[in-house]
């Protein structure tokens, strides 16, 4: 039984006992439901596929349904984008590693640019959530990565190992969670990779929270949002986030960092600009 493909029938399981069978559309039967979600029969009906079909596929068997299918049945279990994209991600998983094992490393022109932005806080991440760079304000605004050792400069480690992120995040359950679902969401896009595989099992031994929300195998793919935090040196502001992608680089990741023009956050900001400011030389003697 090795050869089963163990993540896509957790992942299965897990989305169909989250879909409300009302809201599915289908009329009560009359049985009483022992477990939450749908059965296997239904999510075969409303994906228009054969019971035993369906059930070879949510046992891990090494079958490949047809786009079409795979369609269907992300429509039965109401999965969003993110969870479409996981699910054909682990159906079809590739017989070895798509990634190269070699360092990720960031080209020189990103980080300039990032480096560039200097007024407003950017920070890239990469596989599995490693901080490739970040600006200034970055560090200022959630912490100096750079002064880890290289081998942990991980978001995801920091999250969850670090107690000053969990004073920062007002919401930092939110955030965690989201946290996961995305390292989540990495694993399927590369299911051989070792440093994730390494990280993942460093992650659930050492936080119980971590564990728990990994066992629960949701999604995320994170492009914009939110993040409300309380500042230790300026005080409570929420930030706005948008991602971009540089082409021909799909596993780099910039996260561009904003506050609502004039607004109370905008104004802690530019005081955490001020505040992160290098102190300037002063002038040699001799000098005019």
């Amino acid at each position: 039984m090795a050869d089963l493909n163990r993540e896509l029938s957790d992942f299965l399981r897990r989305a169909r006992a989250q879909v409300d069978p009302s809201r599915a559309g289908l009329p009560p039967d009359g049985r009483v439901r022992r477990v939450p979600g749908l059965r296997r029969e239904e999510v075969a009906r409303l994906a228009g596929v054969s019971t035993d079909y369906y059930t070879r596929l949510e046992q891990g068997r090494r079958i490949t349904p047809s786009p079409s299918v795979i369609e269907a049945i992300g429509r039965a279990l109401d999965l969003d984008a993110a969870g479409r994209a996981h699910l054909e991600d682990l159906i079809e998983p590739g017989t070895g590693p798509r990634r190269p094992a070699a360092v990720q490393r960031l080209r020189p022109g990103l980080h300039q640019l990032v480096d560039a932005l200097d007024g407003e806080p950017a920070l890239v991440l990469g596989r599995r959530l490693d901080v490739l760079a970040a600006n200034r304000m970055a560090k200022a605004l959630f912490t100096d990565f750079d002064a880890m050792p290289a081998t942990e400069r991980n978001y995801a480690r920091w999250m969850f190992l670090d107690e000053a992120a969990r004073a920062l995040f007002v919401d930092w359950e939110t955030q965690a969670r989201n946290t996961v679902e995305t390292l989540r969401f990495e694993v399927g896009r590369d299911p051989h990779d070792r440093g994730t595989a390494e990280l993942v099992a460093e992650l659930r031994r050492r936080s119980t929270d971590f564990d728990r929300w990994w066992e629960q195998h949701r999604v995320h793919q994170r492009t914009h949002g939110s993040k409300r935090l309380r500042h230790p040196v300026v005080g409570d502001l929420t930030v706005e986030f948008e991602t971009l992608t540089p082409p021909g680089d799909p596993d780099t990741t910039v996260f561009l960092y904003t506050a609502e023009p004039h607004s109370p956050s905008q104004r802690a900001l530019d005081l955490l600009a001020s505040w992160a400011a290098p102190e300037p030389l002063e002038p040699r003697r001799g000098d005019g």
